[in-house]
């Protein structure tokens, strides 16, 4: 059965984030109830085990519960304004069973012994409901029990302890840069969640854990009076798996790129960045405009993210390769066959790209998945060739393998877990080599960085992407801003130009804090790793050109 009948047969009404928004759903509560302490694990493995005892009487062969506490907090302003505050809470729980070979779900907000039991059982007969229609039993790869354990997101400053003055105060300082150094319009925003999640199942495992994103951002926009024209410059900051010590930028992560101004790593100047961005933005309007053509693009790792996020990371969720996925952007051409050739040449020898759930500071950083496994780091494409895929319990099966990925998700208690996108980075070079040294070596090209529109295919083949800010390259030397740049590849051709990576010390995040996926839609956040890269000879086009 595929998953979207799953979902329709239970009869779920599921809300889900919308994928333009970044406020998550829930109920209206204050600042101060944000910091009050959730409920105990003891009571919540007491409940649990309601839950996986009814399910078993009603005839379950397997159950998990997922009792989950979803925070969220979210401050826009614009220039010298506070446009809004939203501080929201959801609170229930999640059961999912196998009962006649049949996944069954239900949810419920009645986190009481009695509502727990009545969705266990609501649960089980969903599935023994479904079973009637369903062809193969499910299998599940085994997980063993994992006991009591605690993982959390390892935070230095809770961003919601932080008070609300103070963190509006810094994004009207950054509003107030970025004017003073010309900027027409600024909007600013910062974006918090904490996720409490506990998750119980039959196989013996009662794990608690407590994570932590934040996201600050801006949009600065430049005006020419004379002329009416305007540009924008987006922050380079990313979200992060981290606390409010994201904003409290460390020296060491400030990284002056070859363009003369500086990037960020693992810290953020929200500040410093604005500045430049109104800088920035006044340059863009009269920069050159590129003249389209073949290019060697050297890409920064904070636009990179996203070229990795849609052309490798998406296509490469077993769900999507199968046919059983294609909400967002379809399915997927990295079909069965290309695997099972071993040979598939989806890059060039120096493309490697893993996956996992386990990198320092990056968002999809759990100590367990939504299904109970343990997180870890696997291969995607090994010396450019294709090896593996993304894949959950039910799927490994599918591959002829026994251990889950442990990449399922679910974004709350109320939306059923399946497949998601772990962190999906592309290695370091082996050599050392610095971006100010690759840009040495290329003749004509183009420096990007930071993230700009893009659209790609059903099959997510072919793309084409743009960016914030472009620099020309002319005999190893940037030589100005260029304007209304994108660039249009198909994957293969396009991982396959890949000729030169940036080693270690380069290597940074960015990540997206919601990827779209699945129906009805949920939200996940993912990061995506990499050090300056560059491309050759990939073809170019001028954005701004009137045909």
């Amino acid at each position: 059965m595929k998953r979207r009948d799953f979902i329709h047969l239970s009869g779920l009404g599921l809300g889900a984030l919308a994928t333009s928004g970044l406020v998550m759903m829930g109920s209206p509560v204050s600042a101060e109830q944000l910091l009050e302490p959730g409920m105990d694990p003891a009571a919540k493995k007491v409940l649990a085990d309601i839950a996986l005892n009814a399910a078993r009487s009603k005839g379950a062969t397997y159950t998990d519960v997922r009792i989950g506490r979803y925070l969220s907090q979210s401050l826009f302003t614009r220039e010298k304004n506070v446009q809004g505050i939203s501080n929201a809470e959801t609170f229930g729980v999640g059961i999912r069973v196998i009962a006649n070979g049949t996944w069954g779900f239900s949810a419920t907000s009645d986190v009481t012994p009695d509502g727990i039991k009545a969705c266990a059982e609501n649960a089980v007969a969903i599935a023994k409901a479904n079973s009637r229609l369903q062809t193969e039993p499910v299998v599940l790869a085994p997980e063993p029990g994992h006991g009591e354990v605690t993982w959390n997101t390892p935070i230095v400053t809770n961003p919601m302890e932080v008070p609300v003055k103070d963190k509006i105060d810094l994004l009207l300082k950054a509003n107030d840069a970025a004017m003073v150094n010309g900027a027409a319009f600024v909007n600013s925003a910062m974006f918090m969640i904490n996720e409490q999640k506990y998750f119980a199942s039959t196989d013996g495992s009662y794990i608690d854990q407590d994570i932590h994103r934040i996201y600050p951002t801006f949009s600065v926009t430049a005006v020419n009076k004379e002329s009416g024209g305007f540009r924008s410059r987006q922050a380079l900051s990313t979200p992060m798996g981290m606390g409010y010590e994201y904003l409290d930028c460390k020296d060491k992560d400030r990284i002056m790129n070859p363009a003369g101004f500086i990037s960020y790593n693992n810290s953020y100047d929200i500040v410093e960045d604005a500045i430049a961005a109104a800088k920035q933005a006044k340059e863009k309007i009269t920069a050159k405009t590129v003249v389209p053509g073949k290019y060697d693009l050297v890409l920064d790792p904070d636009h990179l993210g996203l070229t990795i996020h849609e052309s490798v990371g998406h296509p490469l969720e077993l769900d999507r390769v199968l046919g059983y996925e294609a909400n967002y952007a379809g399915t997927s051409f990295a079909t069965l066959d290309k695997w099972k050739s071993g040979d598939f040449k989806y890059g060039s020898d120096i493309v490697n790209i893993f996956a996992d759930k386990t990198q320092d500071y990056s968002l999809g950083k759990t100590g367990y998945d939504d299904e109970g496994v343990k997180c870890k780091e696997w291969d995607l494409i090994k010396d450019g060739v294709l090896v593996n895929y993304q894949a959950i319990r039910d799927q490994v099966g599918i591959l002829g393998g026994n251990e889950s990925n442990g990449c399922a998700f679910a974004d709350s208690w109320s939306s059923v877990q399946f497949q998601r996108m772990a962190n999906v980075s592309l290695r370091p070079g082996k050599e050392k080599l610095g971006p100010a040294d690759m840009i040495k070596d290329v003749e004509k090209g183009i420096y990007i960085l930071g993230r700009g529109s893009f659209s790609i295919d059903q099959q997510r083949y072919n793309f084409q992407f743009g960016g914030t800010v472009f620099y020309e390259i002319k005999d190893g030397e940037i030589v100005g801003m260029l304007e209304d740049v994108a660039y249009q590849s198909n994957t293969q051709e396009f991982w396959n130009s890949c000729s030169q990576i940036c080693d270690q010390d380069d290597y940074r995040f960015m990540g997206t804090f919601n990827d779209g996926k699945g129906q009805p839609s949920q939200s996940s956040a993912v990061s995506h790793g990499s050090s300056t890269t560059r491309f050759d000879g990939v073809n170019v086009i001028n954005t701004g050109r009137n045909i």
